[in-house]
């Protein structure tokens, strides 16, 4: 009998316990640094010549590793290993790989802590962040697994006297997943792992800038005896691997977490009927978003000021979900940006995450570190400057965070992915114009409105056109089970993670009838 699901607790940092425990942890991490990592191919570890270099995003000087790069004969051979296990992993029970998650939990959960010390290091992660990263891992394998049993038993349809109709899913084939740096751990193991316990094979080709940790989720699902060849691991270039990988005609779905840019590219290319290819390619891609926290005039301002804060700087605002837009009404908008501003600069202080003090860390690598400081470039032409908007990459990449008031709603700050500490203000002089401007961008992601007024919380549940909408609270911190988690329009298809219906996407249902 499986226990019911609920959620993985959160580590208390306060207790001297847990902080002694990590803090050997990140030790532990830090005398592996430099280590090398093989492909995983059909069981098979390879090293190749050409390599890929993880840095450490708060002391880019520091190697995590250095990770072997998949290339195209490699990754053909990889295909084709997926392909052929497949016909056979497709008929394995779903209760034995419901048991390989179950049991794979287990092992990351005794070593909860080793993991995030690795995230702190690798995704240059704050405390709370990265812990909260590998509960989410956690997570999604034993919600998944729970999933699998439930879908197994198939789903009651009508049979006349004259016959017997059953109706139930199966597998869809060789599924290619591409994971982001972000949540290098959670979003990396949700995707493969939903994959692989729906009875699909899988080529697991994580982002470059942090692939050394979905390494060592393979050494995990390994330990918990998943055969080789079920997933295999090939980390190498976008360009070069991803896109042969995507347009395979023997691939037959795409899993994508990542940008607006790529997750369109790869949709439009999946799209694209090869010669030899049986089917149509199904996408289940995750794009980002431009999210926006509504404050109504009737709202608890304190509570307002550490949603924005907390879904704005969580992990320098590095979150498909992160605050990146407040829309406030003119009654309380002066007072709500001063709270936010004073809090900001008491609270939310940047360095090396591995000193737990740091509210915040680096960003990801210089490429992003342009970016977002193009931006708030910009940022200064479209707004007032509150607070921040420097950088410092002597030694990481961090970036102060930043809040600018007085934006228009059709400002470039205010419309594009950011992806970064960067927050904007705007005004709006009724709820109903508030929320048209929240609604005034591409994407639908997520969502916040912080109101004390019930009929316009129940306006926004119906006009605020996201595919997860939080009631005052932030608009980040999506639970697995809890919070089923995919938006709308340029945020991707809707395919909810951590949901009930979220393994469907990696199968087809198939009815069978038989004459009595």
């Amino acid at each position: 009998m499986v226990v019911p699901y609920k959620h993985e607790p959160f580590t208390d940092f306060s207790v001297e316990e847990n902080r002694k425990a990590i803090e050997e942890a990140i030790a532990k991490v830090e005398s592996d640094l430099g280590k090398e990592y093989p492909l995983i191919i059909g069981g098979e570890r390879i090293m190749t010549d050409d390599k890929i270099e993880v840095v450490n995003p708060a002391n880019r000087k520091e190697v995590i590793g250095y990770v072997s790069k998949t290339n195209r004969d490699l990754a053909e051979k990889a295909h084709k290993i997926a392909d052929e296990t497949f016909e056979w992993w497709r008929k394995s029970d779903a209760s034995l790989r419901a048991d390989i998650l179950f049991r794979a939990a287990a092992i990351v959960r005794r070593r909860k802590h080793e993991f995030t010390a690795h995230l702190i290091k690798e995704g240059g992660k704050p405390w709370k962040e990265a812990d909260a990263d590998t509960a989410e891992a956690i997570d999604f394998m034993e919600y998944y697994a729970r999933q699998m049993l439930r879908i197994d038993e198939g789903v009651e349809v009508n049979s006349r006297p004259i016959e017997n109709n059953r109706f139930h899913y199966i597998p869809l084939g060789v599924g290619v997943v591409i994971s982001p740096w972000n949540f290098l751990f959670a979003i990396m193991c949700g995707t493969t792992v939903a994959s692989m316990v729906s009875g699909n094979t899988v080529l697991l080709k994580p982002a470059s800038a942090t692939p050394i940790i979905a390494y060592k989720m393979m050494e995990v699902l390994e330990e918990a005896g998943l055969p080789a060849g079920v997933i295999n691991y090939v980390p190498g270039s976008g360009k070069e691997v991803g896109d042969y990988l995507v347009d395979h005609p023997r691939t037959r779905f795409v899993s994508f977490t990542g940008s607006r840019e790529v997750g369109t590219r790869i949709f439009e290319r999946a799209a694209k009927v090869q010669d030899g290819q049986k089917w149509l390619k199904r996408t289940i891609i995750e794009m980002g978003g431009k999210d926006t926290i509504v404050v109504d005039n009737e709202s608890d301002l304190e509570l307002a000021a550490d949603a924005i804060t907390y879904s704005a700087f969580g992990f320098s605002g590095q979150k498909c979900s992160a605050c990146s837009r407040v829309v406030a009404h003119e009654d309380v908008y002066d007072e709500l940006l001063e709270r936010v501003v004073e809090k900001t600069k008491k609270e939310v202080k940047y360095g090396d995450p591995t000193d737990n003090s740091f509210y915040m860390g680096p960003v990801i690598d210089q490429g992003a570190y342009d970016k977002i400081l193009g931006y708030i470039s910009t940022g200064k032409e479209e707004g007032r400057l509150m607070h921040g908007g420097k950088g410092d990459n002597s030694k990481g990449w961090f970036i102060e965070p930043t809040i600018f008031a007085d934006v228009d709603p059709e400002a470039t700050i205010m419309q594009e992915e950011i992806f970064g500490p960067v927050v904007a203000f705007t005004k709006a002089n009724s709820f109903e114009e508030a929320i048209d401007i929240a609604n005034n961008t591409d994407y639908g992601l997520t969502g916040a409105v912080i109101t004390n007024n019930r009929q316009h919380l129940e306006q926004a549940r119906q006009d605020f056109h996201v595919g997860n909408l939080y009631f005052n609270r932030g608009c980040t911190a999506a639970i697995v089970g809890y919070h089923p988690f995919g938006g709308f329009n340029m945020s991707g298809t809707d395919s909810k993670a951590g949901g009930p219906d979220y393994l469907l996407h990696h199968m087809q249902p198939k009815t069978t009838s038989e004459m009595l």
